[in-house]
């Protein structure tokens, strides 16, 4: 799509507002409304937007498919590491409250760190989500083009 100039500008203009609110729900979401899984959609809305516009193959080389695995490892890691370690330290599975000597304290970093290992799955889900579909109708439509040779 290198040829459509408008929504290439369009696109560039607001894909970093995106990204920046993405990470306004992520760190935030402990405050207010918002949180990791809200978050990790409008960050993986955002990189997919760029991946219609750009193209999937502009996109595999700004975030690398085994990246976004790794990634999608890493959040569920993180979310799981917290929990233990609250059980570890003597609560419960995700109690926060033992993470530091002070509870309250310890209840934000945890839920910080619970709601940071959401928005990192659920971002590279849906970006591989997006990849796997991409290639499939990449796919089809060579599948189509030799037919019609």
């Amino acid at each position: 799509m290198q040829h459509h100039l408008v929504l290439n500008l369009v696109a560039k203009i607001l894909i970093p507002f995106i990204i920046l609110f993405a990470l306004y729900v992520q760190f935030h979401g402990d405050y207010g409304p918002g949180g990791g899984f809200q978050a990790g959609v409008i960050f993986g809305a955002g990189f997919i937007l760029y991946g219609i516009i750009f193209g999937k193959d502009l996109a595999v080389r700004v975030v690398p498919l085994p990246l976004v695995y790794c990634m999608t490892a890493v959040g569920v890691l993180l979310y799981t590491l917290v929990g233990v370690a609250g059980m570890l330290l003597g609560g419960e599975f995700l109690n926060y409250s033992v993470l530091l000597p002070d509870s309250i304290a310890g209840q934000h970093l945890g839920i910080l760190l619970i709601e940071l290992g959401v928005g990192i799955t659920v971002a590279s889900v849906m970006i591989s989500l997006f990849f796997s579909y991409a290639q499939y109708t990449h796919r089809d439509e060579q599948q189509s083009d030799n037919q019609d040779r």
